[in-house]
């Protein structure tokens, strides 16, 4: 066990390695931009400054802990911190916005309000390991580890006995789980890990398991393991970052995985495959794309961005399904995914 003064000292240094090689990351990658993508990026960023509540959320009334949390991964993908950039107010704020819904069993959110708390708790991982591999001042690092811990400790009791997550814990789910909410507790659970934060290998093999028990011939991905049928490109694009994110490079399903998201959504259509959730479809098909290197990735993502630029509105937000707040926090993730500051998303 490291004494609390060794934790200390490698908590700085963790911090002051990140901070130096910030700006010239982003001087080299915008480079490589067009400046339109750029131009749309802070316009966006501002936009999502502009609505953030002086108590760090946005007033949205559906997902506010998930909007939060997506929020704030936004505003960090531009390579600001808690405590520098122009936006280090605004993640300052949405950080202790997420860590004030953190709750006596680990739960980040409130499940008075919130009927399927189980995005808005995997979000909040997310956000906050990815701030806690950043953040500069070591009593906030401090409660940030602790919150963590209990969050990672809850998704681990909230799992069902197939190995998914539901939109609520298992106990109080009835042991139900379908495939989005499982993969935001994988993606939330891996940035915890690489953070620092201890994670059961089991919790993460067991869903590793439920993914590919969901897989059908085509290889894609049903819903539910208990409403196997026909398969849903966005939810096996979304299992497809996860086992990225979880190392799961080699497995056999993951070329027939692979295959079948490409011929579904490469061409980036507006058709019935994301059914009605393109944004959501994108976000995390956009990594897997990047994932497989530039020459798959530079023509998809100059059509993507392409796209996603064309769509904006004046003031700088996206409009669309659920709340313009989770569009364009969406948009603008993918629109800075090959920055390269979040190491979620890094190849």
């Amino acid at each position: 066990m490291r004494s609390l003064q060794t934790r200390r000292d490698w908590l700085r240094t963790a911090a002051l390695l990140t901070v130096a090689g910030s700006a010239g990351s982003m001087r080299a990658a915008d480079s490589q931009r067009d400046s339109r993508w750029n131009e749309a990026v802070t316009k966006g960023l501002n936009w999502l400054s502009r609505t953030q509540s002086s108590r760090g959320q946005w007033n949205t009334q559906v997902y506010p802990t998930a909007l939060a949390a997506l929020a704030g991964t936004a505003l960090i993908s531009s390579g600001s911190t808690t405590t520098q950039g122009p936006y280090a107010r605004e993640i300052a704020r949405a950080s202790d916005y997420l860590i004030s819904k953190s709750r006596d069993n680990g739960l980040i959110g409130d499940p008075k309000t919130d009927s399927r708390y189980t995005y808005g708790h995997g979000f909040s991982m997310l956000m906050l390991s990815q701030v806690l591999g950043e953040e500069g001042l070591l009593d906030r690092r401090e409660e940030l580890v602790e919150v963590l811990t209990k969050a990672v400790e809850f998704s681990g009791s909230a799992q069902t006995a197939a190995g998914g997550w539901g939109y609520v814990s298992a106990r109080e789910g009835n042991d139900f789980d379908e495939g989005s909410t499982t993969i935001t507790q994988v993606q939330g659970l891996r940035g915890c890990r690489n953070a620092g934060i201890p994670v059961s290998g089991k919790v993460i093999e067991n869903a590793k398991e439920y993914i590919y028990g969901c897989k059908n011939p085509d290889g894609g991905i049903s819903y539910s393991s208990r409403q196997k049928g026909s398969s849903r490109p966005a939810i096996t694009a979304a299992a497809l970052a996860a086992l990225y994110n979880a190392g799961d490079y080699d497995s056999e399903h993951v070329p027939d995985m692979l295959a079948y998201t490409k011929e579904s959504l490469h061409d980036i259509s507006d058709g019935t495959r994301a059914f009605g959730h393109w944004h959501y479809t994108y976000l995390y098909y956009s990594q897997v794309v990047y994932r497989q290197g530039d020459e798959l990735w530079l023509p998809f993502r100059d059509r993507l961005y392409d796209r996603i630029v064309s769509e904006q509105r004046p003031d700088g937000y996206w409009d669309g399904q659920i709340h313009p707040v989770y569009v364009t926090a969406c948009n603008l993730i993918m629109l800075q995914l090959d920055r390269g500051y979040l190491p979620i998303y890094q190849r």
